[in-house]
């Protein structure tokens, strides 16, 4: 059976668009870098790249895409998304530091959303993404919602895994720890 889904809600994904900085800032600051900067190995993303990666999706993603689509301009093609140009930025900030660049970031864009006062049909307008092809306004909003939440629970993931060998036998029964 699909999973139940409900309609999109510009107010109630603005709301959760909103609660996403103060979530972080409660779940991670002032928290030692051994919980911050730490991943699952590999190529995987530690909490601090994920805030880096969120920060930059703010300043190149989001709301440039929706001035796309809003736009007067025939060219609706999106810029591609750099999905780890957190990785060359050339200061290193601190948790403490990313998270208020984020809530500020976060707080500008939501300001200037419901500024605008968007309806049904300026859900409907479309944009082009470089992979997908045409997407409406309702798609690339419903989208930031779900990538807050997806980057919420892989923070989450990548912290409960820093105790795989101190939960002992519990693993089995703990399904975040049994995840990729």
């Amino acid at each position: 059976m699909p999973a139940p889904t409900i309609p999109f809600d510009l107010e109630a994904s603005i709301q959760l668009l909103e609660r996403t900085p103060k979530v972080l800032e409660i779940l991670l600051d002032d928290l030692p870098d051994a919980w911050t900067a730490q991943n699952e190995g590999g190529d995987s993303w530690s909490p601090h790249a994920i805030l880096g990666h969120l920060i930059h999706g703010e300043q190149t993603d989001w709301m440039p895409r929706m001035r796309i689509i809003l736009s007067e301009s025939a060219n609706k093609r999106f810029d591609t998304f750099d999905r780890e140009a957190q990785f060359q930025r050339t200061d290193d900030p601190s948790v403490a530091a990313l998270l208020t660049e984020f809530s500020a970031l976060r707080a500008k864009a939501l300001k200037e959303l419901r500024s605008l006062q968007l309806n049904e049909s300026a859900f409907a307008r479309t944009g082009v993404h470089p992979e997908f092809g045409t997407v409406t306004l309702q798609q690339l909003l419903a989208t930031w919602v779900v990538h807050d939440l997806g980057h919420i629970a892989q923070i989450a993931r990548v912290m409960a895994k820093q105790y795989t060998q101190e939960v002992g036998p519990w693993k089995a029964y703990l399904g975040i720890l049994n995840r990729p």
